[in-house]
């Protein structure tokens, strides 16, 4: 259960970890089933065979809007949508003032979904805060209907920064009385918590990579629930993200200006000097592309760059920018390419196409986070043979190995302190490691990066064993 999914649609790292995970759990023998809500913006192309399999009123304290459940099974992984046009015709995912009541309607309605489609659950799998109250529907309501009393609860953190906080009086709304605004239920510093529910009222926890996992057990990463998550260690467990190996694949990828792989790299070399050109950068192959991918926000690491961007531009360097985020990032990016149009290009939007472009034709990614629960981009920058430059936090500790000129292992570059000066020591590693592009260390490192193997198979395969553990369990 996810408030988004791929290829549907998706804003972050959730959205495509609930897209690709199922398959490849379906992979593993999993009978799974994704059920998000049907938002207006949905490309209506990517809904055909659609079906009505179910419709239903959902008691929120007075009020009994109607889930109507569509199923979408096109041979792949069944995607079940509640449709509610109040509650998803917006034209958006997130930001809307009555979010408590949007997500509490979906969360609530998934839960009741599978006995209305007569599939009983082994495992309901909720995620982020917004399907957290999910998690109190069905151990206090539901769990006590015959058809749900085996069903258990995983609940994954994706980023705990967003935690969906409400005022006290929202309870009654989503049918639930002011008992549950306790310290050992909802209440969080004086609002709601849903981000909260979901830790309290779920069998285990899961987030998105080991080390975030122990991260979050301490105040410095734990936005104030380190207390509750250390209380429940036993049952918290770090699993590190895949991508999708078929659609991030150099060898095939049809959005590429020209497609390559670890055995023969000319590909790649055609991509830098087309996507200089259409840049507007200076087709140079001795001068290494430096990559930003993201988000442009503060935990993307942004004032870090900000504050060495001089330092950055007196390197013989390039760097291209592709996101949106704070306008403060953008201004930053925008008045650097106007006064430097021969060292940075700045393409303030996102468009995926021209994001696969990138990837293939950069050859460092920096992803300098100040937290970074797993990460998705330092993987499939990997992929394409860009090796990541990161600090040493959440996933990008798990995913990246600071290369070693002895033994020739490793696949990026590695700082530890959340420092400026920690990011241009390990760019002026980069630059070491590049020499004029044609240093026998950095072929190395590139092909490291290129055989990684960060599918999702051996994932899935974590998360079989945690369902198994889960479903053991006793309620």
């Amino acid at each position: 259960m996810a408030s988004e999914a791929g290829p549907f649609i998706k804003s972050g790292g959730l959205g495509d970890v609930a897209g690709s995970l199922p398959k490849a759990l379906m992979a593993q023998g999993v009978d799974v089933r994704v059920v998000m809500p049907k938002y207006n913006t949905i490309d209506v192309a990517k809904l055909e065979g659609i079906k009505e399999v179910a419709k239903f009123e959902v008691t929120l304290d007075w009020r009994k809007p109607v889930a109507r459940v569509l199923e979408l099974n096109n041979g792949n992984v069944p995607v079940y949508f509640i449709e509610n046009d109040h509650y998803f015709s917006r034209g958006h995912l997130y930001g809307s003032g009555d979010d408590f009541e949007r997500f509490a309607f979906f969360s609530k309605a998934a839960v009741a979904m599978l006995a209305s489609i007569d599939f009983q659950a082994d495992i309901i799998h909720f995620n982020d805060w917004q399907t957290g109250l999910g998690c109190v529907y069905l151990a206090d309501i539901y769990r006590n209907f015959v058809f749900y009393e085996n069903t258990k609860s995983l609940f994954t953190i994706h980023n705990l920064q967003y935690q969906g906080q409400f005022g006290r009086d929202i309870l009654p709304q989503v049918g639930l009385n002011d008992g549950y605004f306790v310290n050992d239920k909802l209440e969080f510093h004086n609002t709601a918590s849903y981000m909260k529910a979901g830790l309290t009222y779920s069998d285990y926890i899961s987030t998105v990579s080991e080390t975030y996992a122990q991260e979050i057990q301490t105040p410095s990463y734990s936005y104030g629930l380190d207390g509750m998550l250390k209380a429940r260690s036993h049952q918290l467990i770090g699993i590190v993200n895949g991508i999708d190996y078929t659609e991030n694949d150099p060898a095939t990828d049809t959005r590429l200006f020209a497609t390559y792989d670890t055995q023969n790299m000319a590909g790649k070399a055609i991509n830098k000097a087309e996507l200089q050109k259409q840049l507007g950068l200076p087709q140079r192959p001795d001068v290494p592309i430096f990559a930003i991918i993201s988000r442009l926000v503060e935990q993307k690491g942004l004032d870090l760059i900000s504050a060495c961007m001089h330092e950055l531009l007196q390197r013989d360097l390039q760097i291209v920018v592709l996101g949106t985020g704070s306008v403060q990032y953008e201004h930053l990016f925008w008045g650097t390419a106007h006064h430097h149009p021969q060292k940075l290009s700045a393409n303030i939007m996102f468009d995926i196409n021209l994001a696969q472009k990138i990837y293939a034709a950069s050859d460092f990614f920096l992803m300098p986070s100040l937290f970074e629960p797993c990460g998705l981009g330092q993987l499939i920058a990997m992929r394409y043979g860009s090796l990541p430059i990161a600090r040493k936090t959440g996933g990008l500790a798990d995913t990246i190995t600071h290369y070693d000129y002895n033994n020739g292992a490793g696949c990026g570059l590695l700082f530890e302190d959340y420092l400026a000066s920690g990011l241009i020591w390990a760019v002026d590693e980069a630059l070491s490691l590049y020499g004029d592009g044609n240093s026998e260390h950095f072929a190395v490192a590139r092909k490291n990066a290129m055989s990684a193997d960060f599918s999702w198979d051996a994932s899935a395969k974590e998360y079989v064993k945690l369902y198994n553990q889960i479903k053991a369990k006793k309620v």
